[in-house]
């Protein structure tokens, strides 16, 4: 789930278009280099995420706030021509992959909790805070969207999980970026606020 402030004309089109259809979106990220073309079509990165509008309600002067739920990666096949003020994508859904071995799927599961105890022990331990993600019935897929999400590695970083459907492959990175915040001590490394707050758009 991410909250979404929506106020640039280009996003509240997009919005008002997603609603009265499927209700579904795709959140791009703009690969490194598009500062100078903003306004324009900057080039994207392959990977993005399919969410779902759960939520929207509008506010003064026509911006919107809005709740969004992620429910896919997807794979940027080809940008349709500019006929709308929003850009518009071909893509393909990305499933989660998980290899055949259950053995190390636990194995990975129990080191992350382990991990994040170490690094992060008042998220896991607070009420209504990361605990409720790590029981056994949460896919590890899941949880580790939830920690890509929740650790500020960089913009390079978080694409990198959002581009890796190995679910085995992303545990391992998240483990290493884990690992570096235990030796920074606990509270000390970047982490965002959970759950999220609205975003500044």
């Amino acid at each position: 789930m991410q909250p979404l402030r929506i106020a640039e004309p280009r996003y509240r089109d997009l919005l008002l278009d997603a609603l009265s259809g499927d209700r579904l979106v795709a959140m791009a990220v703009l690969a490194p280099g598009w500062e100078s073309d903003y306004e324009g079509r900057p080039r994207l990165c392959p990977v993005a995420c399919l969410a779902r509008v759960v939520a929207s309600q509008e506010l003064d002067h026509g911006t919107y706030n809005v709740l969004i739920s992620g429910i896919a990666r997807v794979r940027l096949v080809r940008e349709l021509p500019p006929t709308r003020t929003f850009r518009e994508a071909e893509v393909a859904v990305l499933a989660d992959h998980y290899p055949p071995d259950e053995t190390e799927r636990i194995a990975l599961r129990e080191r992350l909790r382990n991990a994040l105890l170490e690094a992060l022990p008042d998220l896991v331990q607070s009420p209504g805070q990361l605990g409720p993600f790590l029981g056994d019935h949460v896919p590890l897929g899941h949880l580790t969207d939830v920690l890509g999400y929740l650790l500020e590695v960089g913009p390079a970083a978080k694409e990198a999980l959002l581009a890796e459907p190995n679910v085995h492959r992303r545990a391992l990175v998240l483990l290493e970026h884990l690992a570096a915040l235990a030796e920074a001590g606990p509270g000390r490394g970047p982490v965002l606020t959970f759950p999220p707050g609205f975003s500044a758009n």
